[in-house]
Order: structure tokens, then sequence, then C-alpha cells
């Protein structure tokens, strides 16, 4: 009998860490702090709470950039994590690195999970789809730029609030007025380069770079050092030799800038809106990016921002069904126009776009629909999107010389100038590396 007591404990002990074991965990390395990590951690939770086979984990590893980093080296390790948030300018690095991911159709329809890439926003899904139309990564926190707007501070400096300035000249008058009024931070922005110049470009229907921005192949050059983005730049530096606009730093460094009234107009992501509807503590609004009225064609259409998951190859077979599992749950209707209203980022499939503007949602905070009102417009060849190899590092470079221009050291012209010459020894670079 003690025998018998002694297996039958043996087998019990061996039973538990054995159905502990049977939950496959999935690794999401990611980017977002703040709110939106909080939103991130929430989602991986109600996740593995509606079932029990699988527990997404999510890790946050940096700023974009160094997510990025850490991912390819994790990967060229053999250690990589089951899905990398890439940011869209990583896009066609992720492409261009071989045996590194697995397509997201492919994983979806293995892992058996229903998957039309025509659910999607098309101008989302367009810009995450190989030239063979395969959806490469599953579109997440997609952004687009937008400009926000401190209501009191115009009723102080006695500009209509509920008028938001829709052209750059509008801008620079209501910077004047501001500052007339005490204001020591009347305009700022983050994202140098993709609010300025990326977005400013297809908001104006004018080239970023050639060969359709990048999406007519590798051999793409920048060119926007036209006289346009020269005039656009010409009109920033003499707002900050006056005090109307002021540089707060590279990437997303200005954000906290406006919810803390420090700032009183900026062009930024449509993703800050869950830290400024959080934080601010007074009335604001959010308004369509400003553009030079006698431009013809503007304004077109902005391009998408945030970053898109990527599933990383060498997996087991039930790891990709968990992630199926998990962009299946992403996708819900319900669960993306949860996260829009939460955040402001896109609504990347149509459905949630329609549930959400059926809430009443849109009505009840006004603004809120101006980032995928500026998305659906029609696109074209050069408003599509921007695909460029090397882009991380094209954007440092227009960092460091347009942080020339605040300080003095440089002309417009100098440092946009410099900024495509020092880009399109990127660009060549990525060509030659990549050559098939």
């Amino acid at each position: 009998m003690k025998l018998q007591f002694t297996a039958a404990a043996l087998a019990a002990a061996l039973v538990l860490p054995l159905s502990a074991q049977a939950q496959t965990e999935i690794q999401w390395w990611h980017a977002m702090s703040g709110p939106l990590g909080d939103w991130v951690g929430d989602l991986a939770k109600d996740f593995n709470a509606s079932q029990k086979e699988y527990k997404v984990v999510p890790t946050y590893k940096g700023t974009y950039g160094e997510t990025l980093t850490a991912g390819m080296a994790a990967f060229r390790a053999g250690n990589a994590p089951d899905i990398l948030q890439v940011y869209e300018v990583g896009t066609a690095t992720m492409m261009a690195a071989k045996g590194a991911i697995k397509p997201v159709g492919e994983v979806m329809t293995t892992g058996g999970a229903k998957f039309d890439s025509k659910a999607y926003i098309p101008a989302v899904a367009g810009y995450y789809t190989a030239p063979n139309g395969q959806m490469l990564s599953l579109p997440f926190n997609s952004s687009t730029t937008v400009f926000y707007y401190n209501k009191d501070a115009f009723k102080a400096a006695g500009i209509d609030p509920n008028k938001a300035p829709t052209t750059w000249p509008e801008v620079i008058l209501d910077a004047a007025k501001l500052k007339a009024a005490g204001h020591k931070c009347p305009f700022t922005t983050s994202w140098m380069s993709w609010t300025q110049l990326e977005s400013f470009s297809t908001w104006h229907n004018v080239l970023f770079a050639t060969l359709n921005n990048g999406f007519g192949g590798p051999a793409a050059r920048l060119v926007f050092n036209s006289p346009l983005h020269i005039r656009h730049f010409d009109d920033l530096s003499d707002m900050a030799k006056q005090g109307l606009f002021v540089y707060k730093g590279r990437d997303n460094a200005a954000d906290v800038s406006f919810p803390s009234g420090e700032c009183a107009m900026m062009t930024g992501s449509s993703g800050l809106y869950s830290r400024v509807s959080k934080e601010a503590k007074f009335a604001y609004g959010i308004s369509a990016l400003p553009y030079y009225p006698d431009v013809a064609g503007a304004p077109q259409n902005t391009i998408i921002g945030g970053a898109s998951l990527w599933v990383m190859a060498g997996k087991k077979a039930e790891t990709y069904k968990g992630v199926a599992a998990f962009f299946k749950y992403l996708s819900r209707p319900d669960v993306q126009s949860a996260s829009h209203k939460r955040t402001g980022y896109l609504p990347i499939t149509t459905a949630a776009y329609e549930l959400t503007d059926k809430s009443g949602f849109y009505k009840e905070h006004p603004g809120t629909d101006v980032a995928v009102t500026q998305m659906i417009r029609k696109t074209t060849d050069k408003s599509r999107g921007i695909r460029l190899g090397n882009f991380n590092q094209i954007r440092t470079i227009i960092d460091e010389e347009t942080e020339q221009i605040w300080t003095g050291k440089k002309t417009p012209k100098e440092a946009l100038d410099a900024a495509v010459t020092r880009g399109n020894e990127q660009l060549e670079r990525f060509q030659k590396a990549n050559k098939s």
C-alpha cells in the first residue's frame, strides 16, 4: 500500500508542472511607455484572460529605434522574440532582412485564423504590403500627424478658440498673438522629419523621394530640398528667431509640452491623444495639419506613422498558432474600436471605424476623427507613403541638420541640401547591400 501511495503521489507531482507547461508563451517586444505602455499591458492581459492555451508576455525594450535594434540583434544571436513591434521607418529594413520574418498573412492562414487583408483600412494595410500583394506585418498602433491647440490659450490671446489655424500663414499669425499675450512657447513639434518633411510632402502632394517615395524600388533618392520645402523651413526659421516656434528636441521629446500647457500649438502624432485626454487641464482642440493654400493639390492626404507587429522566423508551429490567435483578437472590431478611443491611434479595420462612428464617439469628442479622415482620402503616387531603406539613419541626419537651423549655424537651404546629400549616401549604401 505504501508503495502504491508513493507512486500516486509521484504521478500527481509530475502532472502539475506538465499542465503548467501546456500554456504556450508568446514573447512580444514593444516600444510603448507611459499610458500607451499600460494599454499594451491591458491588451495582453485581456487576451490571456480570454483563453487558456496561450500567454502573451509583453516586454518594453525602449524607444522605437532601440526596440528595432534589439530585435535584429536578438535575431542574429538566435533568440529573437516571437513578435517585434517596429515603427514605420523600419519597414524597408524588415522587408530586406532575409530569413528574419514570417509574413503575417502566412502566419494567420497556417495558424487557422481567418485572414482578409481587405478588411484593413487600405492606406494602412498598403504600407505593410509587399509588391506581390502579400501583407507582411500586422498594423498595430497606426497613427498620423495632427494639429493640437490649446483653446483656453487661444481665448486668452483674443483668438477664436473654436477655429484652429488651417494654413501655415494662419499658424504664424496666431503664434504672434499668443506670444503677445505672454505665451513663451506658441508652437512646437515632435518628430521633425515625420511632421515637417514627410507628412508635409504628402499633404502638399509633392515628392519626399524619387520613385514614388521609394515604393518604386531601392534606387530612390531624396528630394526634400525643393523650393516648397525650403520655403517652409524658412518660415519655421523666422518663427524660431521671433520666439514663435520653440524646438523641444528629437523624436517625441516635445510631447510633454502640450498636455502640460507649456506650448499652445503643436504638430504631433494622433497617438498623443491618450496622454492629452488624460493630462491636459485645459480645453483643447484637434485639427488637420496646416498647409500652404497657394500650392496646387493641397491638402492631399497624410501618411501612416506608428508601428506594426512583425512575426519573427524560426519559431515552433504552436507559437505561430498562438500569434495568429492573438492577432485575430487584436483585429476584432470591438477591441480595435476600444483601442482607437483610448489612444487616438487609427482603427486598423473599416469595421472598427464604423463601430466607433455608430457609438457616437466622434460627436462626443470632436477632432478624434481627424486622423481617420486625413488618411482615408484618395492617395496619389506622391502621397501613398514613404518606404526607404536606412530610414532610421536618414531621420537622424534630418534631425542633425535641421538643428543647425535653430541654432543659426546653417540656413534652411544649406541644412536641407546637406540632409539630402547625406541621406542619399545612406540610400546608396542600402541599395548596394540589398542587391539580389
